[in-house]
């Protein structure tokens, strides 16, 4: 039997960054499981939570929920200055502590009956999500253009287990100090964010090289801003991420209001949860086969089929059906443009692109979570989907327009 060939040493380098990639990616994908809960956590507490800390403004009861939105947009750019800083591991590790603290900062809150304090404290860990978005970029920062997109979606499957630990917790923590609701929950979240800082600490971030910081300078941002590529991957992911927020956070309220019950507009979520995640397992797959910007359409082109059958009627179906739909279109579209992202700068310049970008899609993920109320309100539900169409429409153009004289790199 012939001998097997020898790695060049290339490609040996290749396969061992491609070793350390592969299990960062499954260490960041365990600890967003355990970060990601803490969206769930609060969406699922934050309202009913305010609503009793301040019975007398029932107006002011999604405000935690949307100061924690806020909070992930503002932190954004301090959590790239601080990885840019000090690093990735050590960034991430202090983000574990801050999340410690704004859960404890949390339960005492709900204990001392204090509304302002339960609502500083939810901005506070809104802003420690903004560390936890930054592991998927992590995760492609050690990767190779053929693993990356994959590792992107490895991180983002962890989002499928984050929807059920997050609800979990809720159960089996709402009485934890009755009979004062939910001040267990957020003791808990606590110990979330202790056992993710203990899983971040095995992660293994190669340091840059002195020459590639050296030889490489990098460009101003407005440089970086104004390629076609950056323009491309910041519009997409913002259109899916922004839409996705909007249609879902009316849709609880929508459905409340066709006479539909609390516990199916809680299913219709629980379903949108697992699609938004569930399809990361083979997302990088799909990727790397068929390329960034037919993956990206491909999730667009699911938005309006969300919205075409929002409607199409009101009925239990309709809504579930539309829902599963924007979740899949939310994914392949968010994650593609994150893919394409990481083409868009060079090393030096990483940590501030990626905050950036950060920046500009959750300040829309916010704008769209504060007006979807008011525009079903005043509109109605097929106003808000009807939106949909012609912002997808320019997100497509834009894509065709920018894609002319270039082309897309092949990922395999």
């Amino acid at each position: 039997m012939s001998p097997q060939p020898s790695l060049s040493p290339a490609q040996d380098a290749a396969a061992d960054g491609d070793r350390i990639a592969r299990r960062n990616a499954a260490i960041l994908a365990a600890a967003q499981a355990l970060g990601g809960a803490t969206a769930s956590i609060v969406i699922a507490t934050g309202s009913l939570t305010a609503a009793s800390l301040l019975p007398e403004a029932p107006g002011l009861a999604t405000l935690p929920i949307s100061c924690m939105i806020l909070g992930t947009a503002i932190g954004t750019l301090p959590a790239g200055a601080v990885m840019k800083r000090v690093g990735r591991r050590t960034g991430f590790l202090g983000g574990s502590v801050l999340g410690f603290l704004a859960s404890l900062l949390a339960a005492w809150a709900i204990l001392s009956g204090s509304f302002w304090l339960f609502t500083m404290a939810c901005a506070l860990a809104g802003t420690v999500t903004a560390f936890v978005q930054q592991f998927r970029f992590a995760a492609a920062d050690t990767a190779s253009d053929a693993f990356r997109p994959k590792a992107i979606s490895w991180v983002m499957a962890g989002g499928v287990f984050s929807g059920i630990i997050g609800p979990q917790t809720v159960i089996f923590t709402k009485d934890l100090f009755a009979p004062v609701l939910f001040a267990g929950t957020y003791a808990a979240l606590g110990g979330l964010f202790m056992l993710m800082g203990v899983i971040l600490t095995f992660l293994k971030v190669p340091p840059v090289r002195a020459k590639t910081v050296a030889d490489v300078q990098a460009r101003p941002l407005g440089v970086i801003l104004r390629q076609p590529s950056f323009i491309a991957a910041a519009v997409c992911g913002i259109c899916s991420y922004a839409l996705m927020s909007l249609v879902m956070t009316a849709t609880p309220l929508a459905m409340i209001g066709c006479g539909l019950s609390e516990t199916d507009a809680a299913l219709a979520i629980q379903w949108h949860v697992l699609a938004m995640f569930s399809p990361s397992f083979f997302t990088g797959t799909l990727i790397a086969r068929f390329g960034e910007r037919t993956i990206v359409l491909t999730g667009l082109a699911l938005l309006c089929g969300c919205s075409v059958i929002a409607l199409m009627g009101l009925e239990v179906a309709h809504f579930w059906s539309a829902l599963i739909l924007l979740g899949i279109g939310w994914n392949f579209g968010f994650v593609g443009a994150t893919s394409m992202l990481t083409r868009c700068y060079r090393p030096a310049e990483r940590a501030t692109v990626q905050s950036f970008n950060d920046f500009l899609v959750f300040g829309f993920v916010a704008l769209a979570s504060f007006s979807s109320g008011a525009l079903l309100h005043s509109f109605g539900w097929a106003t808000v989907n009807l939106l949909v169409f012609p912002l997808v429409l320019v997100c497509m153009i834009l894509m065709f327009v920018l894609a002319r004289g270039t082309r897309e790199p092949a990922l395999s």
